[in-house]
C-alpha cells in the first residue's frame, strides 16, 4: 500500500500527478497520469496527448491518502526496478 512515506519506493505507473517545480517553467503545473517510466523519464499521459518529462529536474506532486506529496524528481531518478522495495 502507498502512503506518504514510502511512496518513493512504489511503482508510479497508473497515479495522477502534477509537476509542482521545474527547471522548466513550462512545464509547471502540468498534470497527468504516468503511463511509462524510465530511469529519467516519466511519460504522462495528458489532455495534450502524451508528455515525457525528465525526473531530475520537476518536482512531482501526488495525492495519496487525501494528503498532498511533493516528491523531489532527483529522489527517484533511478530505475524503477532499483528503486521499488527500497527503503525511503
Amino acid at each position: 500500500m502507498i502512503t506518504a512515506d514510502n511512496i518513493v519506493s512504489h511503482e508510479f505507473v497508473g497515479l495522477h500527478t502534477i509537476i509542482t517545480e521545474s527547471t522548466n517553467p513550462q512545464v509547471v503545473g502540468l498534470n497527468g497520469r504516468i503511463i511509462n517510466e524510465t530511469k529519467s523519464m516519466f511519460t504522462l499521459s495528458t489532455k495534450g496527448g502524451p508528455k515525457s518529462i525528465a525526473k531530475s529536474t520537476s518536482s512531482w506532486g501526488f495525492s495519496v491518502e487525501g494528503k498532498d506529496i511533493v516528491v523531489k524528481g532527483s529522489k527517484i531518478a533511478k530505475r524503477p526496478f532499483d528503486r521499488i522495495g527500497e527503503k525511503a
